[in-house]
């Protein structure tokens, strides 16, 4: 049987959590050869290097060290480092996760070496065209050879743009996989006595989006609806590192019992949002952990694309004015416990070993 290599590309947090159950799934296969490349799209300690440490993600292979910039110019850079890098390695497939500017760049680079990509966490759309996001996400389908998907919905919209179904594949959500693994060690940590957290109710927030974030006006709205809810609920705020500079500008100004915190490692993270009794964010994946946390979950945001989270899971789309944040809060007395989607038990990973053993022709024991 032959060998088969596949890159494996991770750029920023959310793709950490996704790629660490498929490396690891990997590792049984002797006829596999997986070479991780770190973009260096995150690449600070708290936002990149404890990550991998928590994950038991390897050193890898390579790394880009993009670093930041415009999307056209990371974009564009990370294109210009990865294809040395597939042209050295020249592998027979590229596996890109989630809808970060990596994911779309090196999918571009590989399918141009005509090298099978596949994309896992295919299919989601928020129907929204000023989210870079959702620019990447499409681009990246169009152009990828199989398509792994982590809810229904994501089938029913690759079928609707026209994606063969023989190239679909329901797998489930790989964020998942590493919740389920790591949460019985995140709760040993002693992130809530570091902050100070006594047996209260509180609540998490992220805010990290450029939309909610760079409008001095807009920002302004949603830090005052928080401000209120955290009179009687107080709330612990990672900041992200683009959110800090808007924050620290002497613009805004932080009302009630908003207490914010350096970016926490995932074991310290998964710990607090565990513990809390509401989550505020705009992130995508963070809906989907606050799901199967059981945590309600306010996303600060008009869409989502991951509408599993609302139909079936915990989370609330709380919009992005000051009335619609503090309408959703006052209405969450009455909102129902969700249940947990389907594919989101942890298996992930091995459903998506399993579709690539099948494309490349990897024996089961391989």
């Amino acid at each position: 049987m032959p060998t088969i290599k596949l890159i494996l590309v991770a750029g920023a947090r959310p793709n950490f959590m996704k790629l660490a159950p498929i490396m690891k799934a990997l590792r049984g296969h002797r006829n596999v050869t997986a070479v991780l490349v770190h973009t260096g799209q995150h690449y600070d300690e708290k936002m990149s290097g404890q990550f991998f440490r928590e994950l038991d993600l390897p050193v890898p292979d390579h790394n880009l060290e993009v670093g930041s910039g415009s999307h056209a110019q990371q974009t564009a850079e990370i294109m210009k480092r990865f294809e040395p890098v597939m042209l050295a390695e020249n592998p027979d497939g590229v596996v890109v996760v989630g809808d970060v500017n990596s994911t779309m760049a090196c999918a571009l680079v590989a399918t141009k070496l005509q090298r099978t990509v596949v994309h896992v966490e295919a299919g989601l759309r928020s129907f929204d065209r000023s989210m870079p996001e959702e620019i990447n996400r499409l681009v990246t389908d169009a152009i990828s050879d199989l398509l792994l998907t982590s809810e229904q919905s994501g089938r029913r919209n690759l079928l609707a743009e026209g994606i063969s179904e023989d190239r679909i594949h329901f797998v489930g959500n790989l964020m998942i996989d590493s919740l389920r693994q790591h949460l019985e060690q995140a709760q040993r940590s002693q992130i809530l006595s570091t902050l100070g957290i006594g047996d209260g109710k509180f609540g998490v927030l992220t805010l990290h989006r450029p939309a909610n974030v760079d409008d001095e006006q807009h920002f302004s709205e949603l830090l005052s609806a928080l401000g209120k809810i955290s009179e009687t609920l107080p709330i612990y705020f990672p900041v992200h590192p683009r959110t800090k500079m808007r924050l620290e500008s002497g613009v805004y100004r932080l009302n009630g019992h908003i207490h914010l915190v350096e970016p926490l490692g995932y074991l310290d993270f998964l710990c607090l949002m565990s513990r809390s009794s509401a989550i505020f964010t705009d992130s995508g994946g963070i809906q989907e952990e606050s799901t199967v946390l059981g945590v309600p979950c306010f996303t600060l945001r008009n869409n989502t694309e991951r509408p599993a989270t609302v139909e079936e899971g915990t989370n609330i789309l709380a919009g992005t004015s000051a009335k619609s944040i503090l309408a959703a809060w006052e209405a969450s007395q009455q909102h129902r416990e969700g249940r947990i989607p389907e594919y989101w038990d942890g298996h992930a990973a091995a459903r998506c070993v399993d579709v690539l053993r099948k494309h490349f022709g990897i024996a089961r024991n391989g």
